[in-house]
């Protein structure tokens, strides 16, 4: 019995074979394709974050909904619950994604948001950081 054994996806031992769709959406004709689960993840959860909640055609429950925090007074409450709310999102729309440390630094001045994300990917050695601004 192997213990600590990571698992490894399948499409990534095949480096010509496409596992997801990249951001920006700007190429003419094609979309442009990521190779490796692991920018996939990363993609999907920018996804993620960029879209609000019943934006998404038959899955109206999907995204952070940082939209409507745009113009609303940066406070500790505010703050609190954005937190909490991603949190609990990711939990329920990613289940492979362990959230390692999700920190939400605000400049109130410029009215400026910001979210950094630490994840892995349970069971496996895929770790990465996202980190977006909303101003």
């Amino acid at each position: 019995m192997a213990f600590g054994a990571q698992r490894i996806f399948p499409l990534d031992t095949k480096p010509s074979t496409a596992v997801g769709i990249a951001f920006p959406f700007n190429i003419p004709g094609v979309f442009r394709q990521t190779y490796t689960t692991q920018d996939a993840i990363k993609i999907n959860l920018l996804n993620f974050f960029l879209t609000d909640p019943p934006e998404r055609y038959l899955n109206p429950n999907f995204g952070a909904g940082l939209r409507k925090f745009i113009f609303e007074q940066i406070s500790r409450n505010n703050l609190e619950g954005l937190k909490e709310n991603i949190a609990s999102q990711i939990k329920d729309f990613f289940p492979n994604v362990l959230v390692r440390s999700l920190n939400i630094y605000s400049d109130p001045d410029t009215n400026q948001i910001t979210i950094e994300l630490k994840y892995s990917v349970v069971a496996t050695n895929i770790s990465d950081t996202i980190q977006i601004t909303f101003e």
